[in-house]
């Protein structure tokens, strides 16, 4: 009976101790970049990671809470900063080295997503101790989010969104869909250092405030909005550069197609706050 009760005690571990351990508190850091209207090489646009320019990218940093529900399911609520970049002259496209446009974005969003895990190995080491463990999971959720291009003219960052550069007003505030992978290792119960790649596809085609065709001057709001709706002229003329007449109002200046998104990868550290025993799990 002694020999029944050790045993049954041992194999509960694991689920007292997932009780013990409910929420975690965290930071994360690391880089972002984005598929948009700019980037890419002589191709038309391609999907997913295609199109992306290493040389743009930026960084990501954030905060986070995490509730662990099941012992396989979790939910976290983020709070993320993240920067994103373009510039057509680093394209090999003739068509987008010629449209001559460039932004930045310092994109903030605010995320709760939802993390399945798929690999746990409870005891790491087999210490029969249960303090260091390793989970990996894949995760979906939804973020809503602030947003405001830039570009650099005349010495100084230029907001783009005010400008109206293609005649047509958007939204400083869109909605994201997060979707991703992540792991993590925990060490003596308390600290948990983690990975993960975040790739957010939004519902809208202006975070690089590029999107449509080109707006007729006469239906723009001011000087500079006409000088940064097209900036062809920029770069005069120069060999295997289409001509001037590509750029014309009615032309061709986006894809309206496909939505922007935008990707991370961080490294994260968090803080597991011990609660009350439960035998639930």
């Amino acid at each position: 009976m002694r020999k029944l009760l050790v045993i049954l005690s041992l194999s509960a571990m694991p689920f007292v101790g997932f009780g013990q351990y409910l929420w975690d508190f965290g930071v994360h850091a690391g880089a972002s970049n984005y598929l948009g209207e700019m980037g890419g090489k002589a191709e038309t646009r391609k999907d997913f990671i295609a199109d992306i320019k290493l040389s743009k990218t930026q960084f990501a940093v954030g905060g986070f809470a995490r509730y662990k529900f099941t012992p396989i399911i979790s939910a976290k609520l983020g709070l993320n900063w993240s920067r994103v970049a373009g510039a057509d002259y680093l394209s090999s496209n003739p068509g987008r080295v010629g449209r001559n446009l460039s932004f930045r974005n310092d994109i903030i969003d605010l995320e709760l997503t939802g993390q399945f895990f798929f690999v746990d190995v409870p005891d790491l080491g087999h210490t029969y101790r249960y303090r260091n463990d390793f989970r990996m999971y894949a995760f979906v959720g939804i973020a809503a989010f602030y947003h405001n291009p830039k570009t650099y003219y005349n010495g100084s960052w230029t907001a783009l969104r005010p400008l109206q550069t293609e005649g047509k007003k958007y939204s400083a505030v869109g909605a994201a869909v997060p979707l991703g992978l992540g792991l993590y290792f925990t060490i003596d119960k308390k600290h948990r250092i983690g990975w993960e790649f975040d790739w957010r596809t939004t519902f809208t085609d202006y975070i690089d405030d590029v999107s449509t065709s080109y707006a007729d001057p006469s239906d723009l709001t001011s000087a500079e909005a006409i000088a940064l709706a097209n900036r062809r002229d920029e770069l005069g003329i120069s060999e295997g550069v289409p001509d001037r007449k590509n750029y014309t109002p009615g032309s061709k200046r986006g894809d309206p197609s496909h939505n922007d998104s935008y990707m991370t990868t961080s490294v994260y550290y968090s803080y597991i706050i011990r609660g009350k025993s439960c035998l639930l799990y």
